[in-house]
This record gives C-alpha cells, sequence and structure tokens, in this order.
C-alpha cells in the first residue's frame, strides 16, 4: 500500500513538473524589434574593443546589391546588467558570455517567441573573437532567416486574392494584398506597391526548360532574360517621347554593367535555383534601383520558374524593402 501511495505521488510530482513546462512555453511573450534589427548583449568595454570591432564586422559589413552601402543588420549594445524585462524580448539576440569554454549556441524562444538567441561564449576576448570569426555566416545566416520568416508571417496576415498565379503558372506565392496587379500575360505577372519614396514590384513569370543552360555563362542567360523582359514590360517615363534632335527615345529596365551581379547557386523550395543579385537602371533615364532574382528549375514539368523583386526608392534605405521582396520570393511553393 505505502509502494502505491508513493508511486501515485511521485507521478504526480512529475505531471505537475510537465504542466508546468507546459504553462511557461504557452505563455511566452511575442517577440518584438524593427526588421533587420540585432541586440548585442556585451559588456560595454568589449563593445568597444577589439570583441565589439569583430561583431561589427560580421553584422554591419554592407548588404549586397544595393546602390548605397547599408549594413546587414542594425545593433543596439545592451550591457548584461539590463538586460532584463521588455529588452530580452527582442527577436534577435547575440548574447557574449565570458570566462566559459569557447563554443556557440542556437537557441529558440528563449524569452519570447519567435525568437533566435545565439550565445557566443569564451575564457578571453580572444577566444570571443575566434568564435565569432569563424561562426560569421552561419550567425548571419541564422539571423537573416528569422527577420525572413518574420516579414512573412506579418504579411500572411493579409494576403492576396490572386488565383490565376496558381491556375496558370501552377505556384503559389504569398505576398500581402497591398500590391497591386500591374500587367499580366499568359504566363507572366507583375506587382507593384507604393512606398513612400517611390515603389516595389515582384515579377513572376515561366520559361521554356531550353531557355537556359547550366554552364559557365549561366549568369549572362539570366541576365539576358530579364534584360529583355525589362525591353518587353518595364517601360521608362520618357519612352516613346521625342528628344530634341526629333528622335524617338527609348527607355526601359536593364541591368547595369558598371555593377558586377552577385550569383551563386542556392535551393528554393527543394529545387535546385540560381540566385542573382545587382542594380538595375532605365536606358536614356535617371531611375534606378536594386533587383534580387531567383531562377528555379522546375525539372518535374520541365520548365525555369523566375521571381524577381526590384525597388525605385531614391534617398531612403533599400534593405528592409529587398528582405521584404526576397521573403516573398522564398514563399514560393511550385506543384
Amino acid at each position: 500500500m505505502k509502494n502505491i501511495l508513493l508511486s501515485t505521488l511521485v507521478l504526480l510530482v512529475v505531471m505537475s513538473c510537465k504542466d508546468k513546462n507546459a504553462t511557461k512555453e504557452r505563455y511566452l511573450y511575442d517577440s518584438n524589434g524593427s526588421i533587420n534589427h540585432v541586440s548585442v548583449v556585451v559588456e560595454n568595454e568589449l563593445w568597444d574593443g577589439r570583441v565589439g570591432e569583430a561583431i561589427r564586422d560580421v553584422l554591419t559589413k554592407p548588404t549586397y546589391g544595393l546602390p548605397q552601402d547599408e549594413p546587414l543588420f542594425t545593433l543596439s549594445q545592451i550591457p548584461p546588467k539590463v538586460f532584463s524585462d521588455f529588452v530580452t524580448k527582442n527577436r534577435t539576440i547575440l548574447k557574449l558570455e565570458m570566462n566559459k569554454a569557447p563554443s556557440i549556441v542556437f537557441k529558440d524562444n528563449v524569452y519570447a517567441k519567435p525568437q533566435k538567441v545565439i550565445v557566443v561564449s569564451g575564457k578571453t576576448r580572444q577566444d570571443i573573437i575566434d568564435v565569432i570569426s569563424e561562426n560569421g555566416d552561419k550567425i548571419v545566416e541564422v539571423f537573416r532567416g528569422m527577420e525572413i520568416a518574420e516579414r512573412q508571417r506579418q504579411m500572411a496576415k493579409s494576403q492576396h486574392k490572386y488565383i490565376s498565379i496558381k491556375e496558370k503558372l501552377g505556384l503559389t506565392v504569398q505576398f500581402a494584398s497591398i500590391y497591386e496587379l500591374a500587367k499580366e500575360r499568359d504566363k507572366f505577372f507583375w506587382f507593384r506597391k507604393d512606398i513612400t519614396t517611390g515603389h516595389s514590384h515582384i515579377m513572376i513569370y515561366e520559361l521554356p526548360y531550353d531557355a537556359i543552360e547550366k554552364n559557365d555563362s549561366t549568369v549572362t542567360q539570366i541576365i539576358k532574360i530579364r534584360d529583355s523582359i525589362g525591353q518587353a514590360y518595364f517601360k521608362g517615363r520618357l519612352d516613346e517621347t521625342v528628344d530634341a534632335d526629333g528622335n524617338k527615345v527609348s527607355s526601359f529596365m536593364v541591368t547595369e554593367d558598371a555593377y558586377t551581379p552577385f550569383h551563386e547557386e542556392t535551393i528554393i523550395d527543394n529545387k535546385p535555383a540560381f540566385e542573382t543579385k545587382g542594380i538595375w537602371e532605365l536606358t536614356n533615364d535617371f531611375m534606378g534601383g536594386a533587383f534580387i532574382n531567383y531562377t528555379i528549375e522546375d525539372k518535374v514539368n520541365k520548365r525555369w520558374v523566375g521571381l524577381e523583386g526590384f525597388v525605385f526608392a531614391p534617398s531612403v534605405e533599400k534593405r528592409n524593402y529587398m528582405l521584404e521582396l526576397e521573403a516573398i520570393i522564398k514563399s514560393v511553393k511550385i506543384d
């Protein structure tokens, strides 16, 4: 009898602990923070020295593919002694811990949700610097992945209703209803959203399977295709006007030659794809901006699927606009 009572008591204690843990998980606060904003929890003296420099070298290096230099992330330094209450709820946190074995740990939903907390430890300052430098690409990848997921979550609150995308292209892509249809052809869609000082664009299209060959000239092929699309659909304000000499002006979007595009192979929707970033401009005009292009190999349907975002936003930062476009493109699901 005593054994039965003891077993029952132990079981109740275990279940109580599980209930408390479940309750703690359920009642995590919602995370907050601006897009591309990272809180760095580190002592002032470390932040002002070589450790801080190592952090900034990784997290504030220029974002590739923008007309002007903009850092990957905006950083806020927080001394450990004031890291409590609402300041722990930021969505992305880099936390440094001294006098511990060198390591890096990636944690989810520690103080709020959704949240990514990266803890870097070391016995010395050089240990911390080495861990950060060796894992810089992974740190950036984790934080950017969180920001893309957050932007997708925000846009999901008000989804578009353009069912013809799925009907004509056999795919779905998620973006907010604020984007308006600018042009639609049989296998081509162009959507546009007005922003503070300009406009943001997304285009979705299909290419024949033989339109691109995977070889050393793939990036050149992709640039030629996007330039041909630009010439066909994205005309400048001076297009078809007549200049002072009586000549008809031709103005359309092309890839800027002076800026070498970034190009690499990647995976989108579990399919091989090419990522291309660069600068666009209008011929015979002064408009331009950044673009990001993903060309996806759809082997099942024997075709290529193209998704591109580009922005015109003079005199303002473009980093967050481009992250939104990347988030839209990476939401694609191909049937």
